[in-house]
């Protein structure tokens, strides 16, 4: 997903964040009540600096206690309070805010306030509320918070007090609840580009341009896959200053999908699974099912690379290689470890493949054939067709007179043009609602100026059907009124198309698309400029005779016909310029 003012897929970017404290600025984190832990990929701290504090040590059912969180600043937090004796069970009790406007309660094991979280990512460095002790309270309660300073800082169940009831036993520690963190998996790096010359016979490669080198293009884009007997040997690259993706699909839309993601983060990748539910954020996952994995950065062209088993039983998330799935690839900015939305569409293949199959060497698209269609099938009715109508009926009635098939010549070429406009239109208005199934809400203001075209194009063609006769009163309104609708529609085509080359689904590579849109639009005005001059020139040559005043436009003199066959040649001119810049965008289109 921009060089068009008021309208950039950069606008409804948003932070990918994954189910975890500090994956959702809101603090909805209710997915995360259980483990408290974020799965942001990155190991947590462990050497807590905030600390909690209660009003007392001893409480009965009923009792409400003070509890403060405190110490440097972070932006998100997920309190609780558990049985000391059992730290992996449910929450106890529930909580009472005491200032809403950082702090919210959560449900968590269907306990409505068993847990406290923040507001907003702003910074903070206290929080205070209560905790209402339930009447079936164990002996002894610890608070546990996990502490979010920022995406790859945080401090995982942070130990509290323990408060007691009356007149119980000590409470001692149990060994078992002393447990190391988790290791991740060994990462190395790689020291060579990737080779594709086994593309077709032992890789399983997917390539963008088709049949790209990525030992000698530094813009390839190279995914392959290669079988062992259990498991498959992935490696990934493309230009990216921020991450690489790819998933596994059972259609071309986004959602319950497997994917693997490979952030860069001060200059060090880290490669991590995750998986897509809906068309939401994606959600990192554990590495465990990962071996081998290996990156490379070099000449901005980020690399990686890993080993997972074909077949995962067990392992949630994680697809069964042996199917046949549509592949996606996607790249976008990261931002200390947080992946931000993908700015153009994914490159997906063209139909579903077995990657641990045959070898094969294919490509993809980063647009799909409906949405190619609509954007070709607008650039030729509004660019083309339309455009050289409207110079044939403005400037070419005397020019081309004589009758064709019961009407002027000029009419019939204009009419013939026009319906085509109208035709192409109505057609390419209904294929993104057949491929999105309804109206897409995240396209901004293409798709509403794209309805006004076509309510406008309708329009000109009842106009034009009960249009007055030549010489009818009401004529000169039906002519304000077509050259107005028609003025209109051109205007709110040319904006649309421009909002258009930038939509994820198309997205016209490179700055060139604005310049040469630019330079179609100054080449029309041009055009219709020199037209109107060399018209008004030749209205003028006129001759007057003194002795009867009558005044006579040179009509069938050799200075009409001069002026006739430059007319020709202008337009001659104007339709090759115009037909180069369509040949410019409907090939930029095709290689999508």
């Amino acid at each position: 997903m921009m060089a068009v003012p008021g309208f950039t897929l950069g606008a409804f970017i948003l932070l990918l964040l994954v189910s975890s404290v500090a994956n959702y600025p809101n603090g909805k984190v209710t997915k995360s009540c259980r483990g408290m832990i974020p799965e942001h990929g990155h190991t947590p701290q462990s050497d807590p600096t905030c600390r909690i504090s209660v009003s007392q040590m001893t409480f009965r059912p009923g009792d409400q206690i003070k509890v403060a969180l405190s110490g440097p600043p972070f932006k998100g937090f997920l309190l609780e309070a558990r049985d000391a004796e059992n730290l992996s069970g449910p929450p106890i009790g529930s909580f009472t805010l005491i200032d809403s406007q950082v702090s919210q309660l959560l449900t968590c094991e269907d306990i409505q306030g068993s847990a406290v979280s923040h507001t907003s990512p702003s910074k903070k460095t206290e929080i205070k509320v209560y905790w209402n002790a339930p009447s079936s309270a164990p002996n002894h309660i610890k608070f546990l918070a996990t502490v979010v300073e920022k995406y790859k800082i945080y401090w995982v169940k942070i130990p509290g007090p323990i408060i007691s009831q009356p007149n119980v036993l000590p409470f001692t520690t149990p060994k078992a609840t002393i447990a190391s963190m988790p290791t991740l998996p060994p990462v190395s790096h790689l020291t060579k580009s990737f080779n594709a010359s086994d593309c077709g016979n032992k890789k399983f490669c997917i390539r963008h341009p088709l049949n790209c080198d990525p030992e000698k293009e530094l813009a390839c884009v190279f995914l392959s896959f290669t079988r062992d007997a259990k498991s498959v040997m992935v490696e990934m690259r493309g230009p990216s200053k921020g991450y690489l993706s790819f998933a596994f699909s059972h259609d071309r839309w986004m959602g319950d999908d497997d994917a693997y993601v490979c952030i860069l983060e001060d200059q060090t990748v880290h490669i991590q699974p995750s998986h897509l539910t809906g068309r939401s954020h994606p959600v990192m996952d554990s590495r465990d099912p990962l071996e081998d994995m290996a990156w490379r950065l070099a000449d901005g062209v980020l690399q990686c690379s890993f080993r997972r088993n074909i077949t995962l039983p067990g392992v949630k998330n994680r697809f069964d290689l042996n199917a046949s799935y549509y592949i996606f690839l996607a790249d976008g900015a990261a931002d200390d470890g947080r992946i931000h939305k993908h700015s153009r569409q994914p490159l997906i293949t063209y139909e579903k493949y077995n990657v641990t199959g045959y070898p094969e060497n294919i490509g993809g698209s980063h647009s799909l054939l409906l949405l190619k269609v609509h954007g070709a099938l607008m650039f030729v009715a509004w660019m083309t067709t339309v455009s050289i109508g409207v110079l044939i009926a403005r400037f070419f009635k005397p020019v081309w007179s004589k009758a064709l098939f019961g009407d002027a010549a000029w009419f019939q070429v204009h009419r013939m043009l026009m319906l085509t406009t109208s035709a192409l239109t109505f057609i390419a208005f209904l294929l993104p609602f057949i491929y999105r199934g309804g109206w897409n809400w995240h396209a901004g203001y293409h798709p509403y100026l794209g309805c006004i075209v076509m309510i406008l194009a309708v329009l000109q063609l009842l106009s034009a059907a009960f249009r007055p006769p030549l010489h009818d009163p009401r004529r000169q309104m039906f002519n304000w009124t077509h050259w107005s609708m028609g003025t209109a529609a051109r205007i709110i085509a040319v904006a649309a198309m421009f909002l258009g080359m930038d939509l994820p689904g198309l997205n016209l590579p490179g700055p060139w698309k604005t310049y040469a849109m630019i330079g179609f639009v100054a080449w029309h005005v041009g055009t219709e400029i020199v037209l109107e001059v060399h018209t008004y020139r030749l209205s003028r040559k006129v001759e007057i005779l003194d002795d009867d005043r009558i005044q006579i436009l040179q009509s069938f003199t050799a200075a009409e016909a001069e002026g006739y066959a430059f007319k020709k040649a202008v337009l001659a001119i104007y339709v090759f310029g115009n037909l180069t810049f369509l040949t410019m965008f409907l090939s930029a289109i095709n290689h999508l």
